[in-house]
């Protein structure tokens, strides 16, 4: 039976945990059990490549014991022989690129031998997204214990590899800044959030970062009813009617242009 395509704001809520995880030290292991979850990922590595030529890896986290001496590897100069190199570079300045074909044969024979003999990987798909001058290449790999991806699985991780792509290039881009910081600024300066009254800005923005109805009437001082009420008028200026419609708009709005410094 075909796997039928899941809806971006569906996809959104679907890695709402890692989107949540932005800018704390446990955004990696959030990151790879949310890929565990939704698309049996074994093991994800995010490379930054630079239009000079550099690369380095930013990120390795999962079940391949010697992720790290590939990480290396791979930055140091294997980055050059990449088959997925051209794709990447030509998708510059474009939409999240997803790349999900694998065969053992596109690898030269030292590549092969390093990345999937010696690993145990049996299969990868991959996403990418430029922001500026950086490619944030983020690849997801399962290794022969597991077997390769499902249909069911790759089509998963069609459906979330760009909110994913977004979600790490929006780690790594804003260092230590916390996530609340960076939500207000962005209700603040971006549209159709900046079109929010305040208060309404805040009790979005306290949806995001996961807080119950009754939590965000704690915060604020207000009452439940004007929580709810508060909710409603901010998702009907925004045109959503659920919390992964407004998932949906963020990332949205921090993969594309215009991006917060």
């Amino acid at each position: 039976m075909r796997s039928r395509p899941v809806p971006a704001n569906r996809a959104a809520g679907d890695v709402a945990p890692a989107v949540l995880a932005i800018g704390r030290p446990d955004f990696p292991d959030v990151l790879i059990d949310t890929l565990r979850r939704q698309a049996g990922v074994g093991h994800c590595m995010v490379f930054a490549l630079s239009r000079a030529g550099a690369a380095r890896c930013l990120l390795d986290a999962g079940n391949i014991p010697i992720g790290g001496d590939l990480g290396a590897a791979y930055a140091g100069q294997f980055h050059q022989s990449d088959p997925n190199r051209d794709a990447l570079f030509e998708g510059e300045g474009r939409a999240p690129l997803v790349l999900p074909a694998f065969a053992p044969r596109m690898y030269g024979a030292r590549y092969r031998k390093m990345f999937f003999v010696d690993s145990g990987i049996v299969d990868k798909c991959a996403t990418a997204i430029w922001v500026d001058d950086t490619c944030f290449y983020v690849n997801f790999y399962r290794i022969a214990a597991q077997g390769r991806f499902s249909d069911a699985q790759r089509a998963r991780l069609k459906a979330i590899a760009p909110a994913i792509g977004a979600s790490v290039a929006r780690h790594f881009q804003q260092g230590a800044a916390t996530h609340d910081q960076n939500l207000a600024t962005l209700f603040a300066t971006r549209a159709p959030l900046s079109a929010l009254t305040p208060r309404e800005q805040e009790v979005c923005r306290r949806i995001l970062l996961g807080f119950s109805s009754e939590a965000i009437s704690q915060a604020l001082g207000i009452s439940l009813h004007s929580t709810v009420t508060y909710r409603k008028r901010a998702y009907e200026r925004l045109g959503i009617s659920s919390q992964n419609e407004l998932f949906a708009i963020v990332l949205g709005l921090l993969a594309g242009p215009g991006r917060l410094n």
